[in-house]
């Protein structure tokens, strides 16, 4: 059987790879230092392999065919976007089934996929915990951009699933459960039933070239960097961090959709991966920093089950 080693949650940020490193006290440099006492940390546990949970951002996962959940059992590959890696990726396969069978037991019919594309919102995460891009994962891709937005409270379920599916796993190691989820931040819909024109017609057939998808749509996100004024709720992300660190997930998953976005914004849907891990791992959630950076439109959070040096 498997061991769940901890878990970790950090906020993710195409700026914290676009912009040049901050000088210290600079905006992200408080971030970009947890997170590097993180990594120290992740390397002491020496994890065996990674179950890695995270968004999509149309470099996947398209409105042709949406999924609430995608579940890689084989072959993964880094997208390359915003600075992450691109091309393979290792996937602990065995691991992965044992996922499947076990959230299909709990009556979760996840997707699969043998050949899954990520993009930063897995990938930016799973290379700043592990260092790189040697340790097996599971990915685990959560839709958080529009309906089928899976509730909050399915997620709290899906958590229990996946920390039942791992402690039972025929996998011989340690498992370190991460989610990949930005805290508040407001970004513009990316619903097909609120957008129109060539855009709406990149989120539902975007698949058929999504390189060229994706050239067009990277250079808006960086427009979007550096802007002081940019909308972050620092005392609803600070709520939100307290709720997991007091075991309290049911506090978060009582609030709805609707509460969610209205206090988090559009982007604030990406906490449902925070919900999966800390759930799934167990245990309260234990503040390792949190930096509000209107600059990199989000509040950047970083939380762990284990002791962090």
């Amino acid at each position: 059987m498997a061991e769940i080693a901890g878990f970790a949650g950090m906020s993710h940020s195409p700026f914290a790879t676009l912009l040049p490193p901050p000088a210290e006290g600079g905006p992200g440099a408080r971030f970009l230092a947890d997170a590097a006492r993180v990594h120290r940390a992740v390397e002491a546990l020496a994890p065996d392999a990674i179950v890695v949970i995270g968004p999509d951002h149309f470099h996947g996962n398209f409105y042709d065919v949406m999924p609430p959940f995608v579940l890689g059992v084989e072959h993964a590959a880094g997208f390359g976007d915003f600075g992450s890696t691109e091309g393979p990726l290792p996937v602990a396969g065995p691991l992965a089934w044992s996922v499947h069978t076990g959230l299909t037991d709990a009556g979760f019919d996840v997707s699969l996929s043998y050949s899954l594309t990520v993009d930063h919102g897995i990938v930016q995460t799973y290379e700043m915990l592990t260092g790189g891009t040697t340790l097996p994962m599971v990915p685990l891709v959560v839709n958080t951009a529009a309906p089928p937005l899976p509730s909050l409270r399915r997620c709290v379920d899906l958590g229990r699933a996946l920390g039942s599916a791992l402690r039972a796993a025929a996998f011989p190691g340690r498992v370190l459960v991460a989610a990949s989820g930005g805290l508040s931040h407001w970004l513009p819909s990316n619903d097909p039933r609120e957008v129109a024109g060539e855009r709406r017609e990149s989120l539902i057939h975007g698949r058929a070239d999504v390189r060229a998808f994706a050239a067009a749509r990277e250079p808006r996100v960086r427009a979007m960097g550096g802007d002081p004024g940019a909308r972050v709720n620092a005392e609803w992300d600070r709520w939100f961090l307290d709720r997991l660190s007091a075991g309290d997930a049911e506090a978060v998953a009582g609030l709805g959709h609707e509460a969610l976005e209205e206090a988090a914004g559009s982007g604030g849907h990406e906490v449902r991966c925070w919900l999966i891990g800390q759930v799934a791992a167990g245990r309260p959630l234990a503040w390792t920093g949190y930096e509000p950076v209107p600059e990199w439109i989000t509040g950047m959070g970083i939380g762990t089950t284990f002791p962090v040096g």
